[in-house]
């Protein structure tokens, strides 16, 4: 690789003030439309340059009609070990971490074996999509499920693994199931099928797209590429298949070598030595100064396709979107049948990503060419005056092309080579979605070590985080788009509105956003469970649909066709316990010796109508 200077891209904080001044004379602009839509102020707190956008208006949305949770209710419950929910709708828990993936498979025991967590749900239930059966599309169906990540404390009672057969039920634990469910006797239940499977860290893999035969993938010892792990959010593809995305791999790589020092391409990637996990102990694949393993952690940060359909389908990294803490993977068909994916880097400062097929999409699946192993990879820079640009990363750009030896490794790199073209770095972006007038809404979950602000993150530090918007230009395929900040999550403060930390993200064809939180969710008075809130992004009213249990995230979310169905996840509800047996045993509140386990939850109105409505 060509030696790479680690020079930082200007922060943008130098143009924060135009940007507030310009909002200021915007009126008449579609700009100025939009922000005015969602009642936007401008302020100077403490003479710090931060844009302060008003509390939401409190019309009352004809798409939202339950009654929501309220403040009181959500705090008085917040430490309490059972969700609430409207009083229009009801719930159900399915799908716990350690249960069978098929009915005849080993049922649940603590802690579990290698062999039978090969073959039961895992744990750190993330993003999820469902595909329907044909024949009964509202009632039955394929659910790909992501297991981000497991407490080894839960799992086994233990800080770190103590030899290989531990360390191979943490690794069976992450991954992604594929269940068949069905809803029999009004209850949802998983069923069999020849496609159901396990994915997890010891299943075979392959590379596609312009670094799958490159020197940066290959060791000495010719290992071929196995797994998959820290299954964050997702996508799903216009051809039927599934997108789990690698988040946080770097934390289960280590060395116990005291003379290990990062490289500058490990470093970017906080492959630092230390592991969170211990695998490297005992499994060398995952010890960073391994001789037969080099190259092991450039086989992980990449977006994954898997057919939930046929389960002899060998998973495919998809090398042209790019490797970095991916969160999700959004898929939208452009202009000419293009495919566009957006992703965001979930890292303090890191960036958000556009990936844009070669060709008509039809046209390579007749071809037996996946549509995401060719086209090309942008990086976003949000310019002060609300316009932004996408900015290719390839050596078609001249400043790229001075610094790598050639597209393979930019791919592998972005991160790096996102800085030397200037792209704008963000708090920490996640989940993306796509309303039907082609609005990409964008959540930031926070960053408190931000110590200057830049247009598009308009909080220094960001302890609340915030949504942003964009536009596209050519439908989703341009490098050009328009830009607002929708909402920052600190508006919503002392109010009946109370959220923070947005993070999973979801919008229905009639323009209702949902969005999930992953962190503290208080207030000067009020202390509440983390959360899903419906928005409406007509109007700017929201309402808060359901509350989780104390220490738990709220992520994952897919729908059935007729809507009248949302799977949600309960993640991680035992994640604050040293030991499993803690008093923390959602959802076995009354178990002997219960231990925390994730699991899904089934939301329906109580009148059959569809969900958020």
């Amino acid at each position: 690789m060509a030696k790479i200077d680690q020079t930082q891209s200007p922060p943008f904080h130098e143009v924060v003030q135009g940007a507030i001044s310009r909002r200021n004379v915007l009126a008449g602009s579609a700009s100025a439309a939009l922000l005015t839509m969602f009642g936007c102020a401008v302020t100077n707190q403490n003479q710090r340059s931060n844009l302060v956008i008003s509390k939401q208006t409190t019309a009352v949305s004809p798409l939202m009609q339950f009654k929501p949770v309220s403040v009181r209710e959500a705090a008085i419950t917040s430490n309490r070990q059972w969700p609430l929910i409207s009083d229009d709708y009801d719930f159900e828990l399915i799908l716990p971490w350690g249960d069978p993936i098929e009915p005849s498979g080993p049922k649940f025991a603590w802690p579990p074996s290698p062999e039978n967590q090969a073959h039961q749900i895992g744990i750190g239930h993330d993003g999820m999509w469902f595909f329907p059966d044909p024949n009964n599309p509202n009632s039955k169906g394929a659910l790909a499920l992501n297991h981000e990540f497991g407490s080894t404390a839960v799992i086994l009672g233990k800080a770190v693994p103590q030899n290989l057969d531990e360390v191979r039920v943490s690794q069976h634990a992450h991954g992604v199931s594929v269940l068949n469910i069905e809803r029999v006797k009004g209850k949802w239940m998983v069923v069999g099928g020849d496609n159901v499977r396990r994915i997890h860290v010891n299943t075979p893999v392959e590379f596609s797209g312009p670094v799958a035969e490159h020197e940066l993938l290959k060791n000495s010892a010719g290992n071929k590429p196995m797994g998959t792990l820290n299954n964050c959010a997702m996508g799903h593809t216009p051809w039927n298949t599934y997108l789990t995305c690698e988040e946080n791999w770097p934390f289960y790589f280590g060395t116990t070598s005291s003379e290990f020092e990062p490289t500058d391409e490990q470093k970017p990637y906080n492959l630092t030595g230390r592991s969170f996990y211990g695998w490297h102990n005992f499994d060398p694949r995952f010890d960073l100064r391994s001789e037969d393993h080099t190259n092991e952690s450039n086989r992980f940060g990449w977006v994954v396709e898997i057919d939930p359909w046929d389960a002899q389908q060998v998973p495919v990294k998809h090398t042209a979107l790019g490797r970095f803490g991916h969160e999700g993977a959004t898929v939208a068909v452009g202009k000419d049948d293009r495919i566009v994916v957006y992703m965001g880097d979930d890292m303090g400062g890191e960036h958000v990503y556009k990936f844009v097929s070669s060709g008509d999409y039809n046209k390579m699946v007749r071809d037996g060419v996946s549509p995401l192993s060719e086209g090309r990879l942008y990086v976003a820079r949000f310019n002060d005056d609300f316009s932004g640009d996408w900015l290719e990363l390839s050596t078609r750009n001249s400043s790229l092309a001075e610094r790598f030896d050639d597209d393979a490794e930019i791919l592998t790199f972005p991160r790096i080579a996102s800085k030397f073209v200037g792209a704008t770095p963000m708090d920490r972006p996640e989940w993306i979605a796509i309303t039907p007038t082609q609005d990409v809404y964008c959540t930031l979950t926070n960053n408190t070590g931000r110590t200057t602000p830049n247009a598009a993150n308009p909080l220094a530090p960001n302890v609340h985080g915030h949504i942003v918007r964009w536009r596209d230009e050519e439908e989703y395929t341009g490098t050009k788009f328009s830009w607002d900040v929708f909402t920052l999550a600190a508006n919503t403060q002392q109010t009946e509105n109370l959220f923070s930390s947005p993070d999973g993200l979801w919008a229905d064809s009639d323009g209702r956003l949902f969005i999930e939180t992953d962190g503290n969710q208080s207030d000067d008075e009020n202390t509440i469970n983390n959360q899903l809130l419906v928005m409406d992004t007509n109007s700017g009213e929201i309402r808060r649909l359901f509350t989780g249990v104390s220490g738990c995230e709220i992520t994952g979310l897919a729908v059935t066709p007729d809507q009248k169905t949302m799977f949600i996840n309960i993640q991680h509800p035992g994640i604050e316990a040293r030991s499993p047996h803690t008093g923390r045993t959602f959802p076995d509140l009354g178990g002997v010796n219960a231990i925390p386990r994730d699991c899904t939850v089934v939301l329906y109105r109580k009148d059959g109508g569809i969900v958020g409505s």
